[in-house]
């Protein structure tokens, strides 16, 4: 050992920032901070959060980048949709790209259309076989990378710390 440090890559912007709202326990800050630091690979226009409710077979969203358009608390029945076999049962990454796939799978596409979104990248929060919920991209593209998918993955994954927290307050 020649005493020389092993050059680390710099963290990702934002992780900072995921990091100190999990160490002050604020899952909310979290979200809003996992949309930051994703918003520097992915570029979306429109991230949404939804907790998965299985035995309602309905999402409900805890977060959203546009509370406008798409208000915290609003709630989406996914029994016996495709999106919801493929995301919440299946626990598969769902991407939808252009005008075409997201008519075809969501009811709200005219809403969608008119925010100028065209592609999306459903991400399942999944823990010890469970679905907790989705981590949502949606944005300005008519396509995506598998780039976009690793990253809109990893997002996925910095949320799980607070569906976790947000499962055990019950």
């Amino acid at each position: 050992m020649t005493g020389h440090a092993i050059p680390q890559p710099p963290a990702p912007a934002g992780v900072q920032a995921v990091a100190r709202a999990y160490a002050s326990a604020d899952a909310a800050a979290a979200l809003q901070a996992i949309d930051a630091y994703a918003h520097a690979a992915l570029g979306h226009a429109l991230c949404t959060v939804n907790r998965y409710d299985a035995d309602a077979m309905r999402v409900v969203r805890l977060y959203s980048s546009n509370p406008q358009a798409y208000p915290p608390g609003g709630s989406k029945d996914k029994r016996g949709t495709p999106w919801g076999r493929h995301v919440l049962i299946d626990q598969q990454v769902f991407v939808g790209e252009g005008e075409a796939a997201i008519r075809e799978f969501f009811n709200d596409h005219d809403a969608i259309r008119d925010l100028g979104l065209q592609s999306v990248i459903n991400i399942p929060v999944v823990y010890a076989g469970a679905c907790l919920g989705t981590v949502n991209f949606l944005m300005p593209r008519a396509k995506v990378s598998d780039a976009d998918i690793d990253n809109a993955r990893l997002a996925g994954l910095l949320a799980l710390p607070a569906f976790l927290a947000l499962r055990a307050a019950g």
